[in-house]
């Protein structure tokens, strides 16, 4: 398919298109990238299977996180930090789902439908919640080795408003990020600086990301290898059996946000990076995957809120007594053997103690030695989930 026209002719149509800001200009960008081949035109697919998937992937996102969300509201008592950061987590993972969601929609046949500032917004809205998603666990990580190492009284209103500053600013940032395209960092009608991938985006703006995106994963591990190698030092000087035994499950689950992080996120770097270098007849070729791939990262969303309801205790007993409610409310058990079966699933489904809960800190101490700490043994209060 060609509706470009000649080679000499393409900018100026493509420029008169842009004033306009006419739906054609990304027709002719998805022509010049290679994304219209196999296909009898723009109006040439549907819904089909695999978008219903992804439709799937991303309502299981939305409606996780909207429970975990409101469980927290409205069952946790708690208003330490970790409250706040347990909130902006889940609503950029909320927003993850909502933006995904909203781009399958308007993707296929309707994407020839958009202005091309829409299209810029449809796919900034879903940078912007990534970024968000990434910079809030960055953020959450490094407060929490902070709360580990140093060891100074903080009053409770220097240290929330402190935490609500850097919440606003991974969102103040998690925004320019995603709207750099919109504000004028893209290659409209500048066809050899575009992505094969995403056609209207510049190669060098996505190389950016990329960037910033490995800069955020590679500070997270560095800080959650931190914080795994200072529990298990202090686990194993540990003279107590059971405050062993917590320093091990901490440890599994640092582990296991790593690995969910790296394998979610991992081969995005590596599809966005072989677009950006490889020429585009490669990328033709071989970068359709991008569907899937965009789709794993997204998953990572769906991932957390399982790992807050199954690594935190006091996260478990807010969504079972949510829940709990909800099941009383629509006569689904009698109260006794609803509460009865809440407790009994909250006392053994969590595997650490929670973090929200008064106990011993640093505050009540002068002195400066490594010793084990009761936030320490809550993934609560190690990514504060």
């Amino acid at each position: 398919m060609n509706t470009t026209g000649s080679p000499a002719e393409a900018p100026e149509v493509c420029r008169q298109l842009a004033a306009r800001g006419h739906s054609q200009l990304i027709v002719l960008h998805y022509n010049h990238s290679g994304r219209l081949l196999g296909r009898a035109g723009p109006e040439d697919g549907g819904l089909g299977v695999l978008r219903g998937l992804f439709v799937a992937v991303s309502s299981l996102v939305v409606l996780e996180n909207l429970l975990v969300l409101a469980a927290i509201v409205t069952r946790m008592r708690s208003r330490r930090w970790v409250y706040y950061c347990l909130v902006n987590i889940t609503l950029s993972d909320l927003l993850t789902g909502l933006a995904y969601l909203v781009n399958v929609l308007l993707s296929g046949p309707r994407t020839f439908h958009l202005a091309p500032a829409s299209w810029f917004l449809r796919e900034g809205v879903l940078f912007m919640s990534l970024a968000a998603s990434t910079f809030s666990l960055l953020f959450t990580a490094g407060e929490r080795f902070a709360t580990m190492v140093r060891p100074v009284a903080e009053s409770g209103n220097t240290k929330k408003g402190r935490v609500l500053g850097f919440i606003g600013l991974c969102w103040l940032l998690a925004a320019l990020l995603g709207l750099l395209p919109l504000l004028g960092w893209n290659c409209v009608c500048a066809f050899q600086s575009c992505s094969s991938l995403l056609p209207l985006y510049s190669k060098a703006y996505i190389l950016f990301c990329v960037v910033i995106f490995a800069c955020i994963l590679a500070a997270i591990t560095v800080l959650y290898g931190a914080i795994f190698r200072v529990v298990r030092a202090n686990g194993q000087k540990a003279s107590r059996h059971p405050v062993r035994r917590k320093a091990r499950r901490l440890l599994n689950t640092v582990l296991m946000i790593l690995v969910a992080f790296v394998v979610c996120w991992g081969p995005l770097f590596g599809l966005l990076l072989a677009d950006i270098f490889g020429s585009n007849v490669w990328a033709q070729e071989y970068l359709r995957g991008m569907d899937w791939i965009l789709a794993l990262a997204v998953l990572n969303s769906a991932v957390n809120p399982l790992i807050y309801s199954f690594r935190s205790r006091e996260v478990c007993r807010a969504v079972l007594g949510f829940l709990c409610c909800g099941c009383l409310r629509l006569g689904l058990r009698g109260p006794g053997d609803c509460l009865a079966r809440a407790a009994e699933a909250h006392s053994g489904a969590s595997t650490t103690d929670s973090s929200l809960r008064p106990r011993d800190s640093f505050r009540g101490s002068r002195s400066l030695s490594f010793r084990m700490r009761e936030p320490l043994t809550s993934i609560s209060s190690v990514r504060s989930v």
